[in-house]
């Protein structure tokens, strides 16, 4: 079995995940087999393994950072919001149902096999795991039954480093307080404590971390800077998600696309816009402003966990009179996955799907679709969504064909993503089956994964635009609407920053951890 090391915070936001993943970048460097592991994470942002399981964005991540392809067993338990108080729950990549947070909280323990077996299978077939805490391990109304923190670090008698974000102010009080609040069996597995995102002068910190022995003994082995990484994030603390009331005053005149994210609230996903954010040409936000999706070039109607929650939401805030005048004003309309649903006509209920619960009344057949409750999506694609309890996951690639309108640009293109899915759509046009296969050449036809009319173009393919040359024909599109040059040049495809920025967030860590402490500390040697 391999050796072991725990990444925990004393807060979310701590940075875990980044430090995990740049722990084991220098792992795999060092010529290690390494892999992630985090038994139960929160997000929205998910990922589709090569088999068809699902996991965390991060752990995907991770997996990448370690040289290893994502696998279900790196994340055994995902949980994806559904609404306030309640997630869809995900056991080995598969869902097996909605839960409200209290009963979850009752039920969780009984998962507690399913993880250790996770563990042990990646454990055989890795020298190092590096595994990932949630939030603070310190919560002491959740440290009942806890599966996540340091109850998973008994379970796998792991050694522990706790990590402590200096960038709100008050680090040394966060490590203080929480190491005082662990039991004293478990303050012995933390062999090391570590500052990040710490700007500014590191010698100004220094007589800090003297200071601190006078209250703490365990060592700092290390004090990572603040450092801005072209890495995907997972979850809607991200400071990119803060919701944009327009475009910036200074891009007025600029020859610059300007893109809109409508900011829904459930949004998932959104990584999928990440690229957008490495081209000077291109300005994206984050918003929920009628008047930023009307100035927009490109309007985006992201993924959901909530598509009809969210779509009565986007009714309520008058934006979708604001996708309409935009996509009459000729700007490019753009839907992925639940946002794709919604650019349809109809959207057929099932009993679960979010807050329109309708027990007893099931779509058995779905033959009756004209007389069968539903809602009214926004029109602009022939397209009808009818949501069933098998859930599509799947990695895609192929070469786009068949694409009309505007879109012309797309046919002859390659590109690779995953879907994530409960709907089921189909095309009005031409009566045919929107079918999500792995290896669909055609759009709107045979495949389905893909639907596109003039200005229009909606898909169920998560990392579409992670294709650079799929990302430089749809900006294309909008640039000569805007009378302005080409661009996107020498835009790489998404995968080859991450492995550059994987390798620069390996040089930080190398740089500011004590790396000969750590590998004592996985050798048991501390």
């Amino acid at each position: 079995m391999a050796k072991n090391l725990m990444i925990q915070g004393t807060m979310s936001g701590a940075g875990k995940s980044i430090l995990t993943a740049g722990i084991l970048r220098v792992l795999h460097q060092d010529g290690y087999r390494v892999a992630p592991f985090k038994s139960q994470n929160m997000a929205l942002n998910s990922y589709v393994t090569r088999d068809g399981k699902e996991i965390g964005r991060a752990q995907a991540l991770q997996a990448f950072a370690a040289g290893m392809e994502p696998d279900s067993d790196m994340n055994p338990i995902l949980l994806k919001p559904t609404g306030e108080t309640a997630s869809q729950v995900i056991v080995n990549g598969l869902p097996v149902g909605d839960m409200r947070a209290a009963d979850y909280f009752r039920k969780k323990k009984d998962y507690i096999p399913e993880v250790l077996s996770a563990y042990e299978r990646l454990s055989s077939r890795a020298d190092v795991v590096v595994i990932e805490g949630a939030g603070s391990p310190v919560e002491i109304n959740l440290r009942e039954n806890d599966i996540v923190n340091m109850g998973l670090a008994k379970m796998l008698d792991a050694p522990v480093l706790l990590a402590g974000n200096i960038d709100p102010g008050g680090v040394f009080a966060q490590l203080l307080g929480t190491v005082q609040l662990l039991s004293s069996e478990e303050r012995e597995r933390v062999k090391g404590l570590i500052i990040n995102k710490f700007r500014g002068d590191k010698k100004l910190l220094d007589p800090g971390l003297s200071m601190f022995r006078d209250y703490c003994d365990i060592p700092f082995v290390g004090v990572v800077p603040y450092a801005e990484f072209e890495l995907e994030e997972e979850d809607s603390l991200s400071d990119k998600l803060k919701v944009s009331g327009g475009f910036r005053s200074d891009m007025a005149g600029r020859d610059v696309i300007r893109i809109a994210v409508i900011r829904l609230p459930f949004i998932s996903n959104y990584t999928d816009f990440d690229i957008f954010e490495k081209i000077p040409e291109a300005h994206l936000i984050y918003t929920d402003s009628a008047e930023a999706v009307k100035a927009a070039d490109i309007v985006v109607l992201p993924g959901t966990k909530n598509t009809t929650g969210d779509l009565k939401w986007l009714r309520d805030k008058g934006l979708d009179k604001a996708m309409i005048a935009a996509r009459e004003k000729n700007a490019v309309i753009i839907g992925i996955c639940g946002g794709f649903q919604m650019l349809g006509r109809r959207i057929f209920e099932e009993p679960w799907e979010g807050a329109s619960k309708k027990p007893g009344k099931p779509f058995e057949k779905h033959g009756d679709m004209e007389n069968s409750a539903h809602l009214q999506g926004l029109g602009v694609l022939s397209v009808d969504t009818v949501f069933k309890d098998q859930k599509t996951l799947v990695q895609s690639e192929g070469t786009l064909s068949g694409a009309g309108g505007e879109f012309l640009v797309l046919n002859g293109l390659s590109y690779r993503g995953y879907e994530i899915h409960m709907g089921v759509s189909r095309n009005l046009d031409d009566g045919c089956d929107m079918l999500c296969a792995s290896d669909a050449q055609s759009l709107a036809g045979s495949s389905g994964m893909l639907c596109c009319s003039g200005n229009v173009l909606g898909t169920y393919i998560h990392g579409f635009f992670d294709n650079a040359s799929v990302t430089k024909a749809v900006l294309d599109i909008a640039s000569r609407k805007k009378g302005i040059g080409s661009v996107c040049a020498g835009l790489e495809d998404l995968w080859v920053y991450r492995d550059r920025e994987l390798d620069k967030l390996a040089d930080v860590v190398r740089n500011s951890l004590d790396m000969e402490y750590i590998y004592k500390v996985i050798e048991g040697k501390v």
